[in-house]
């Protein structure tokens, strides 16, 4: 389960004190800025509520994290990651997925688990550009494939 409420599809890696995170969260209506920006449109707030269309990648290393936007990436994209993960582990050996050239993950099968390490890579010009490898530990294998098809789903 995911420390982090977005209301969008999101993929959640980790613990809740070491993670990374893929999602593409909802606007909430009810957010001053949006409230704003629906009044100055003259429309109401409800018209620019549901799904964003960008995507973010957050992360978290024992309170130490960040995230930021990716501009450009798709669901289409979020989706192969995900198909990526799926059938890395269904292959049960060690492997390396990317998503873009912002997230790597590099893991090994450890009994009914994995050890996962993400490498997250800010884009370029972001005020942060530092490159930070986060160990995010063993992970329960059945946990992951299930969050992976979850993810899956509600991109569809």
């Amino acid at each position: 389960m995911s420390p982090i409420a977005v209301g969008g599809p999101e993929i959640f890696i980790g613990t809740p004190t070491r993670y990374v995170a893929l999602m593409r969260p909802e606007i909430d209506p009810t957010q001053p800025g949006v409230l704003a920006a629906a009044e100055e449109a003259g429309v109401s707030p409800e018209e620019f509520a549901g799904a964003g269309d960008i995507w973010a990648l957050m992360f978290e290393a024992d309170g130490d994290g960040g995230g930021f936007e990716l501009p450009g990436a798709r669901d289409t994209e979020a989706d192969a990651f995900a198909e990526q993960l799926q059938q890395a582990l269904a292959a049960g050996e060690a492997f390396t997925a990317e998503a873009g050239n912002f997230l790597r993950l590099d893991a090994r099968p450890s009994g009914g688990s994995w050890e996962v390490t993400a490498r997250v890579t800010p884009p370029e010009g972001h005020d942060d550009d530092t490159v930070r490898t986060l160990e995010l530990g063993a992970l329960p294998a059945a946990e992951l494939a299930a969050d992976l098809e979850a993810f899956r789903g509600s991109l569809a």
